[in-house]
């Protein structure tokens, strides 16, 4: 990354009060799976939920908004305290706009992380957008960052700690675990 890019994310990150995370393709690499009874299943990186918890530790508010109803998603998101959950949005402008309202914040103040097309609209409106390495080329286009991890593969756990780094919490937090 350039040197002026890096320091308008850092920048960008520094502001940041809620990171918006899509699922299918950013918490999880995008695949799906069914069992002959249709019961749903979907793999977490174990990395990407560390440092939700961290990131949340730093006062920091995570959601996730997904186009895709799965109760999978939501026993994970239960069990990374994550309090701010939308399913089945395919507009996810919709559930932005309610999510922003009831946390009262500025755009500039919302990063979001995404990989396909119905990222895009929220994308276009926060202060930090962010395409997961392996996302559509149009997300990419469009980012303010892209991470160097998939969807699915640390691309979460990246975006906590550039977020972190940019408020000067995330030493403090490395720090603590010595």
């Amino acid at each position: 990354m350039p040197e002026h890019a890096a320091q308008d994310v850092l920048a960008r990150a520094a502001d940041i009060r809620l990171v918006i995370f899509d699922v299918d393709g950013v918490l999880t690499d995008g695949r799906l799976f069914f069992d002959q009874q249709g019961v749903e299943y979907k793999s977490f990186h174990a990395r990407d939920g560390h440092g939700i918890k961290l990131l949340q530790g730093t006062g920091v508010e995570t959601a996730v908004i997904s186009g895709r109803h799965s109760q999978s998603v939501a026993l994970r998101m239960d069990s990374l305290g994550i309090r701010h959950v939308y399913q089945g949005y395919q507009n996810k402008l919709d559930a932005f706009d309610h999510l922003r309202q009831k946390l009262a914040l500025a755009p500039d103040e919302i990063a979001h992380v995404g990989d396909d097309l119905l990222d895009l609209p929220i994308m276009r409106r926060v202060g930090l957008a962010v395409a997961v390495a392996d996302a559509h080329f149009s997300i990419r286009r469009h980012a303010h960052w892209v991470t160097a991890s998939p969807g699915g593969a640390g691309a979460a756990r990246e975006v906590c700690d550039l977020v972190m780094k940019a408020q000067g919490t995330l030493e403090g937090v490395i720090e603590s675990h010595f």
